[in-house]
Formats: C-alpha cells, sequence, structure tokens
C-alpha cells in the first residue's frame, strides 16, 4: 500500500537548482549570529522540515530537505526513522527503519544531522540487539559510552597485517583440510537445510577457551530460528562473549540492509582494540533480497537477475573490513563467515559467484553428503581455502596434506567403483582407507575437538592404526585414541599446540600409543561384533 502526495516533477516539488549551496550558505549566517541571552551565548539555527510526498512498504520519498547529506537519518512522526539512500533533483529517497504504518503522505520529516550509528562497547558482550542497538532481550536499556557509523572506510592496505594465527572451529574436516586464519573471510555455501548454521555456531561455541570474542548477525531469519540459536549460545556457555544483532524477516527490509554493517561496526571497535574478533553473517542471500526490494521500491534500474548492479559493491564493502591490523594498530582481526544459500546446488548464480569472487575461499555443504549422515556435509572437492593454509599449525600441515590426497583418490574410486568394476588390490586398498577417512571427518553438531583430540586421530590415521578397525567401528575407536593418547602425552601435544613441528620420534610415538588403544579396546569389540 502506499499514498502520494502531488506531483513528483521537479517544477512542483523538491529541490531548484543551487538550493544546497543557499542552504549552506544560509545555515553559515544564521550561525554567525549572536545572541546574549542571561549572560550566556546561544547561536541562531535553522531548522529543516521536509515533507513525505509518498509511502510504500519500506520507502519514502520527501520534499524540502535540501541540506540533507546520504546516509543521513531522518526523523518521521512518532520517533521513526529513516536513511537517506538517493539524492535526486525532486525528491529524497528514504529507506525506512521502522514499520511505515502510520506515516503518511504530507507527514513533517525533520534532519537528525548525523548519519546512522550503533552502540559499540564491551556492554553488548551478551546482549541480543537490533542495528540500532536497540535491546531485544529484555535485558534493560544499554548505556553505551559510544557510538559509531555503520558504515566505515576499509582498512587500508598498510593498515593490515599478515594472516598468520589459526582461527581453530573445532571441526575436523575444516581445520585440518580448509583451515581458516584469523582475519580471514571464508564463505559457507548450501541449499537450504545442510547445516550450514550449525558450522558456524559450532565455530562460536569452540573459542570459549580462547580470546576470540562472537558477533552473530541474523538477517531476515525467522524469530524462532533466531531464539533457537541464542538458546544455543546460552546453554553452551558461548553467550557472554557473543553481540546477537537481529534484524529479522518481520523488521523492514531498511533494518535488514543495515543489520550487517552495525555488526561489523560493533566487531571492529573490538578488533580495534586489539581483540580477534569473529562474525558470522546469517545469511547474505536475504540480505541482497532485503536490498533488491529497496532498489525495486526506489525505481532503481535491475540488473543480471533483477538484482542492482551495484550488489557487488554492497558486499564487498561490507567484506573488506575483515582483516588481521598490523602491531601499531593493535594487532586485532577480524574474521568473517558469511552464510550464503544456494538454489538446486548453483553455485554459479549471480550472488553465490558475486561472494565467492570478494571470499578467501569458501565451504561447501552438499546436500547428498547431508542426506547420507555424512556431517558436517562439507564437499571437499569443492571446497577450498586460499589463505588460512598459511597459517595452519605445523603439526596439522604434516599430516592433513596426506588425508586429502586419499580422501581425493578415494572419492575417484569410489565413484568408479559404483559401476560394479574388479578393482585391483592397491586401489581397493585406496577405498578402504577412505572409508576410513571419511569416518573419521564426521563430527557430530554441538560436539567440537580439541586441537589434541584432532592431531592425535589423524597422526594415528597416517600411520595405518585404523586399517584393521571395521568401518563402523572407527569413530567409536578414533574416540577412544583422542581421549587416551593425548591423556598419555600431554607434554607432546601441548608443544605441537604452541606451534612446534611434528618430528619422526613424536609420530612414532603417538602412532605406537594409538595402536595400543586400538588392540587394547577397538579391534576385540569389532571381533566380538563379527
Amino acid at each position: 500500500m502506499s499514498t502520494t502526495l502531488g506531483a513528483d516533477a521537479p517544477g512542483d516539488v523538491g529541490l531548484d537548482a543551487g538550493a544546497a549551496d543557499v542552504a549552506d550558505a544560509l545555515d553559515r549566517a544564521l550561525l554567525a549570529i549572536a545572541t546574549v541571552v542571561d549572560g550566556s551565548t546561544a547561536a541562531v539555527r535553522r531548522r529543516e522540515v521536509g515533507h513525505v510526498l509518498s509511502v510504500d512498504e519500506g520507502v519514502a520519498r520527501v520534499s524540502g530537505l535540501p541540506g540533507a547529506r546520504s546516509e543521513e537519518l531522518l526523523r518521521f512522526p512518532g520517533e521513526r526513522y529513516g536513511l537517506v539512500h538517493d539524492l535526486t533533483r525532486s525528491y529524497l529517497g528514504v529507506v525506512l527503519l521502522d514499520a511505515s504504518g502510520t506515516i503518511e503522505a504530507g507527514a513533517e520529516v525533520t534532519r537528525t544531522g548525523r548519519v546512522m550509528d550503533t552502540p559499540v562497547g564491551d556492554e553488548l558482550l551478551g546482549r541480543v540487539v537490533d542495528p540500532t542497538g536497540r535491546p531485544l532481550d529484555g535485558g534493560g536499556a544499554l548505556h553505551e559510552a559510544e557510538r559509531r557509523p555503520i558504515e566505515r572506510p576499509a582498512p587500508s592496505i598498510m593498515d593490515r597485517a599478515p594472516v598468520e594465527v589459526p582461527l581453530q572451529t573445532g571441526l575436523t574436516v575444516i581445520d585440518a583440510l580448509f583451515p581458516i586464519g584469523r582475519g580471514q573471510r571464508e564463505l559457507i555455501l548450501g541449499d537450504r537445510q545442510t547445516g550450514k548454521s550449525t558450522i558456524a555456531v559450532d565455530a562460536i561455541v569452540n573459542q570459549n577457551a580462547g580470546d576470540v570474542v562472537g558477533v552473530y548477525c541474523a538477517i531476515g531469519q525467522r524469530n524462532a530460528a533466531v531464539a533457537r540459536v541464542v538458546d544455543e549460545l546460552r546453554r553452551r556457555g558461548a553467550l557472554a562473549h557473543t553481540i546477537v544483532v537481529v534484524a529479522s524477516g518481520e523488521d523492514p527490509a531498511g533494518l535488514q540492509f543495515t543489520a550487517p554493517y552495525a555488526a561489523t561496526t560493533m566487531a571492529e571497535f573490538l578488533m580495534e582494540s586489539g581483540r580477534d574478533v569473529l562474525i558470522v553473517y546469517d545469511d547474505l542471500t536475504r540480505h541482497a533480497r532485503a536490498y533488491r526490494e529497496l532498489s525495486l521500491l526506489l525505481r532503481r534500474p535491475p540488473g543480471r537477475e533483477a538484482f542492482p548492479g551495484d550488489i557487488f559493491y554492497v558486499h564487498s564493502r561490507l567484506l573488506e573490513r575483515a582483516t588481521h591490523l598490523r602491531d601499531g594498530l593493535g594487532g586485532g582481526s577480524l574474521t568473517a563467515l558469511p552464510i550464503l544459500e544456494t538454489e538446486s546446488q548453483d553455485v554459479a548464480a549471480f550472488i553465490p559467484t558475486n561472494l565467492i569472487s570478494i571470499t578467501d575461499g569458501q565451504l561447501y555443504l552438499s546436500p547428498e553428503l547431508f542426506r547420507q549422515g555424512q556431517l558436517p556435509a562439507v564437499d571437499v572437492g569443492t571446497s577450498v581455502s586460499r589463505v588460512g593454509g598459511k597459517a595452519q599449525l605445523p603439526a596439522y600441515r604434516a599430516v592433513a596434506g596426506e588425508m586429502r590426497l586419499a580422501y581425493a583418490q578415494f572419492e575417484e574410486i569410489e565413484r568408479f567403483a559404483r559401476y560394479g568394476a574388479r578393482l585391483e588390490r592397491h586401489m581397493q586398498e585406496q577405498l578402504d582407507r577412505g572409508r576410513r577417512v571419511r569416518e573419521i571427518l564426521k563430527q557430530p553438531p554441538g560436539r567440537p575437538l580439541r586441537v589434541r583430540d584432532q592431531l592425535a586421530v589423524m597422526i594415528a590415521l597416517a600411520g595405518g592404526v585404523f586399517a584393521e578397525v571395521e568401518v563402523d567401528q572407527v569413530a567409536t575407536v578414533a574416540g577412544q585414541v583422542a581421549a587416551q593418547v593425548t591423556d598419555g602425552l600431554d607434554q607432546l601435544f601441548r608443544r605441537l599446540e604452541h606451534g612446534e613441528s611434528l618430528t619422526d620420534d613424536q609420530r612414532r610415538a603417538v602412532v605406537a600409543a594409538a595402536r595400543e588403544v586400538v588392540a587394547g579396546h577397538g579391534v576385540d569389540e569389532t571381533a566380538a561384533g563379527r
């Protein structure tokens, strides 16, 4: 539903040519006038008042504010706000941040004189807020000490440092095969219901014992889905070091559009104070749809697949803010995990290809693997990390390459074996080994593994410890190996966790200890079940 006042023609309403210059000159003249009142000097200011020309679902057209700036907040009746998005000769295109139900054509609009901003600071930790900083968790008002604009320039090249420190997610398939470094941007994409949000939440929870702060930004999600995520973070002890920013599917499209920028500003404040931050955007598909909706209502020309041509810039200026700052600026980092929903596994669609070209790698979640129970459903052949390998712990690099090669060979042989072809002995051995690697990479949701647990199992796997274990028992035996070997070789794994390279003697010690565990538990149990 929309309401309209008058015509949109430049001759009827709007800004005359040079009106902005006249307004600025008038401002300067009035500000120069001072009146002494009760011994104090008060400056006389001109108050600009505009009027609503028309209102559509989520946007408004306003006239009569010649001094308004792009991205400035405007105040509508009822303490409702809008964001100046389009500047034309005849009107201002305004994105509404509140419901437009009570705003009518002819209503007065005033300038606030400031761009849209959001609160920042440690007080936000453990809270659920909307992009403007309004609490949504019933925890009382925020008493923030500082507010910052949601749109800020990305750090310059000279302000950035190399990505050298790993961000452990607790998921073996990611930490071993597609590692993520602090300051990296790693895209998570896949069809609906393939576990994308679960991976992101597990990554936040895995930082409980570390020094990484989490920011979870929900864009266009159902309120029930957001409530489940918040409850999961609270139940697993992660909410205390996490900020949750929510613009649900029931909120105006303008609030959904500004949500990731506001969340990034909150995260940047922590990064600039020298801390490491992990931010999750869930998800940017809905963000792109919100931007398309606003653009079409504002009559911007659509481009490929009906998205405006600047959708690439919309996402690039957001994700370019993720980085690792140099030591002179505190050495903090901002790691981004944007989530994207594909349709029918089409990773070559417009928005997926845009984001793949912006980010430093992608984790593709396959619906076929999900249906087969391979969780996390990360497709090893399609996923890639272009940066994290340089930040991976040396002990991972010593064994992860062998695991990746074995798994890639296994997938090729498995596809070939489906046609009933007879395999040579060495190919059958590769097939058997690959099935065990796949079992090792399986991990139930909500159960992140420590670095030492992952290393113990991978070293044992590379040493052929699981060769005699039945495939359906590999996961159980691997859990026993992780628990017992790490306890027995605590000092060894402490050194590996702190970045020491894996030596041949250490490798032999881990393999020997793992063989004892398998001999005493796994193989006996397997034989009893035959």
